[in-house]
């Protein structure tokens, strides 16, 4: 099986007010259920992590500036490694993400290991 990494994406532009721990945990319930699925199939590499919105960019010639670019409007929030066979069934994993459900996208890339030149 090869790996593959989901990177989860989402407006940066959200007038909502913070969440409370109680809706935070709400929040996180379809993910774990997801995730747990994608577990039960022994499909999961890595859970991966969620990020934070805070973060610098090293530039070529020592230039490091704030990060990430919000002027894409759009942020990454986390990633996981799942593992598939094809990039249609990763493809397929991913369709079942919540992230979804609130306008987000996730990117679906094959990881190529160093070792393998093709």
């Amino acid at each position: 099986m090869k790996e593959f990494l989901f990177v989860f994406r989402r407006s940066v532009e959200s007038n909502d007010p913070p969440q409370s721990p109680e809706q935070l945990q709400a929040m996180m319930k379809p993910w774990q259920d997801w995730m747990g699925s994608i577990a039960a199939q022994n499909k999961l590499s890595s859970s991966g992590n969620r990020l934070t919105n805070e973060g610098k960019v090293v530039k070529p010639n020592k230039v490091i500036t704030d990060g990430p670019y919000v002027d894409i409007k759009e942020a990454i929030g986390g990633y996981i490694i799942v593992k598939a066979n094809t990039l249609d069934e990763a493809t397929s994993l991913a369709d079942g993400c919540p992230i979804l459900q609130v306008g987000g996208t996730v990117e679906v890339r094959m990881i190529v290991p160093m070792e393998d030149n093709n």
